[in-house]
């Protein structure tokens, strides 16, 4: 008996402390046009992922493993005063093994309308089960600009799946369409195609515009398409597509997309970078807190 309770035991504290390093937290963020007319700058998205492979699993329940994390958003002007802040509870589902090697990563998406000028965007990740080794900080500088007079795309988002047409209200709708994100701008086992979002700005309404897009990866592989677009009058013009990733191999790419109006005539250009990695498994998706 005693040897089964401390088997027991053992098995339960294995799995509780089966992923020990510290939390992690990545942030994909896109600028769109601003929603503040008089202030200018845009509205950036900020798209954090908390990976809940490295958390700690509290059990709650016979064969009920459950982990939690806060995570705390900021955004820093160059005078190192907040511009934003808000803190968040994650609670990712409950698992029956903890010894899984696949967990889903839990997603939050957050929209801030900034003025242009220089940002730091800092995360501070914090496993709720764990005192050593359990807090993670990262920041990225944010640079917004002012929006531009001239024709313009918004920042592309690359997604996992194709974007879905809806009239809903979710949080991660934008431009009527449901966009789920890859997180990193990472391909993994089982992706065969590329799909992105982006919005066209300032183009001319009611003429026909011409959309490039073009794949490359610094081996030299290449690939085109084109679309035709007929840009909305008062309001940003949703650009949904995708692309076949074909005989691309592992590693970078970018995705380039470029307006051409009449004549021919090169109106604006945006560039994404991604990665491809098909030996890996990377689950795709985003699941709302709280």
């Amino acid at each position: 008996m005693l040897k089964s309770l401390l088997l027991f035991s053992l098995s339960t504290l294995l799995r509780l402390t089966a992923h020990a390093g510290p939390p992690q937290i990545h942030f994909d963020v896109a600028q769109f046009r601003g929603l503040d007319k008089v202030e200018g700058g845009a509205e950036v998205e900020i798209y954090v992922s908390v990976p809940t492979q490295p958390l700690t699993y509290r059990q709650r329940a016979p064969k009920q493993f459950q982990s939690a994390a806060t995570v705390t958003l900021q955004i820093l002007k160059a005078n190192g005063q907040l511009a934003f802040q808000e803190t968040v509870t994650l609670r990712p589902p409950t698992l029956n093994d903890t010894l899984i090697a696949i967990k889903n990563p839990v997603s939050f998406l957050k929209r801030v309308s900034l003025p242009a000028g220089r940002y730091t965007l800092r995360g501070r990740v914090r496993d709720q089960y764990r005192a050593a080794n359990g807090e993670t900080t990262v920041e990225q500088p944010l640079e917004v600009k002012a929006p531009s007079p001239a024709a313009f795309l918004s920042d592309i988002v690359l997604l996992a799946k194709p974007a879905v047409k809806t009239t809903g209200s979710e949080t991660f709708i934008r431009g009527g369409y449901l966009l789920t994100r890859a997180p990193s701008g990472l391909y993994a086992r089982g992706a065969s195609n590329l799909y992105f979002y982006t919005e066209l700005n300032q183009a001319p309404a009611g003429q026909a515009v011409r959309l490039h897009y073009h794949l490359e990866n610094p081996e030299g592989f290449a690939a085109d398409a084109d679309a035709p677009l007929t840009p909305q009058a008062g309001r940003p013009t949703s650009v949904a597509g995708q692309l076949p990733f074909g005989p691309l191999p592992d590693g970078e790419f970018a995705l380039t997309i470029e307006v051409y109006g009449a004549n021919k005539k090169l109106l604006t250009t945006q560039t994404a970078r991604g990665r491809r990695d098909a030996a890996t498994y990377a689950p795709a998706g985003a699941a709302v807190p709280r």
